[in-house]
């Protein structure tokens, strides 16, 4: 699914994200949502998550 638009995550989804230390690697961290922090709808970049753990980072894939 699309982690560009904020429908296609919900708290509890297992996703990969970007976080800013690594968007020019373009490494992957996997984990679960904890807290959305994008407030719009949809973010050409991702939508800007907190996953359980405390990491930061935007959204590139929704595993469900």
């Amino acid at each position: 699914m699309d982690g560009t638009i904020r429908e296609n995550i919900k708290q509890g989804t297992k996703v990969r994200v970007v976080q800013k230390q690594d968007q020019r690697s373009g490494e992957l961290t996997e984990g679960v949502v904890l807290k959305i922090l994008t407030s719009s709808h949809t973010h050409p970049h991702g939508i800007k998550v907190m996953l359980e753990g405390g990491v930061v980072g935007r959204v590139k894939d929704v595993l469900g």
